[in-house]
């Protein structure tokens, strides 16, 4: 008969694997596991009595992850004179070149059309973005480190 720990190991490997199902007969006992879900189920069926043992499985721990904050909701710019700097592709959004670095820029800071408001890494690519526009910063929308959309508005800037 296999021992508990042998078991266990034999959970552990299929929880890895791309298995769903495994079976083991031998020894005077079968053994069945499954996965259901997010964690295997085990079972043993010992051949001669017919009964059914369960064996408990330790229960995942939920790996802490940093959450996201979620992006703000920007509300239609009806304004003509606001502008809008979007990201040009999905990525890590950084205000300043290295945190010991202060931001590129701040709510109304001026900024020209060729002006760097912040950095975009994708791919450990590290991709500066231009304002685009001449105008002064109203708003950032998105914080240090924030995982952003292709298209989703970073900046909205009043136009001059």
């Amino acid at each position: 008969m296999l021992k508990i720990q042998e078991i266990r190991e034999l959970i552990k490997l299929i929880d890895q694997s791309s298995i769903n199902e495994f079976e083991y007969e031998g020894e005077g006992a079968k053994v069945t596991l499954k996965k259901a879900g997010a964690a295997p189920v085990a079972q043993i069926a010992p051949q001669k009595s017919g009964e059914e043992v369960s064996i408990p499985q330790p229960v995942p721990q939920p790996v802490e992850q940093k959450t996201e904050s979620e992006p703000k909701p920007v509300e239609e710019v009806t304004d003509e004179s606001l502008h809008k700097i979007e990201s040009p592709m999905v990525g890590t959004f950084y205000s300043s070149p290295s945190p010991e670095d202060p931001q590129y820029i701040s709510t109304g800071d001026k900024v020209s059309n060729d002006s760097i408001v912040c950095i975009i890494e994708a791919m450990k690519l590290f991709n500066e973005i231009e304002a685009e526009v001449n105008g002064e910063i109203v708003e950032i929308l998105v914080e240090n480190g924030q995982l952003v959309e292709y298209g989703q508005p970073l900046f909205l800037v009043k136009k001059q």
